[in-house]
């Protein structure tokens, strides 16, 4: 990696704390507390989201036709992703063992807090743990995907990929052939020794 893309992907780190302590400061005016993983609100914040709550008849009222004949197809979608969960956990349990990678935690990426809005119906609230179950997967797959990729081809594709990894910056150059065949190895050692993101 040379130096400008070394600084580049330090300032994309440094951006990306700062957004992250933005947001901490939002969560704070509307009230939100964190202490020890645990989400919970100030005084007097649930009962005022309480009042926000739409009660299921109305929000069914509100919904249009075209979101009610879709729900059963949107909810089918649990099935692919039970069985990707499922086989994508079996694959890192015997494969990154195989290898000396570290596991993933899936639960660092399944965060159904959701449930402690007062502001949600069930429907709503329903509505949110698909989201949170399906996005999280997603992300909790392509960290797997990532660590893999990382351990048997880190090189970076000649074309433009949208919206890479995180790791996908430290990979080798296409076409740097005498990198792969001198790096390859170290790059796997990298993944023994520290744990995934």
């Amino acid at each position: 990696m040379t130096q400008r893309i070394e600084e580049i992907a330090s300032e994309i780190v440094r951006l990306q704390g700062e957004l992250d302590r933005e947001i901490e400061a939002r969560r704070k005016v509307l009230g939100v507390k964190l202490a020890a993983g645990l989400v919970g609100f100030e005084e007097g914040v649930v009962a005022q989201q309480r009042v926000l709550r739409l009660k299921v008849s109305r929000f069914l009222a509100q919904s249009s036709f075209t979101t009610v004949i879709t729900a059963p197809v949107i909810y089918s979608m649990i099935v692919p992703l039970v069985l990707l969960d499922l086989w994508v956990s079996l694959y890192q349990s015997v494969c990154f063992r195989a290898y000396g990678i570290p596991r993933v935690r899936r639960a660092d990426y399944l965060q159904f807090d959701r449930r402690h809005l007062a502001y949600l119906n069930w429907i709503e609230a329903l509505n949110c743990m698909f989201c949170t179950y399906g996005n999280g997967l997603i992300a909790y797959v392509r960290e797997v995907s990532s660590l893999t990729e990382q351990y048997w081809c880190p090189i970076k594709h000649a074309l433009k990929v949208h919206d890479p990894h995180q790791r996908y910056y430290q990979f080798l150059e296409y076409g740097d052939a005498d990198g792969y065949r001198t790096r390859l190895d170290a790059l796997r050692k990298q993944l023994a020794a520290a744990p995934p993101n």
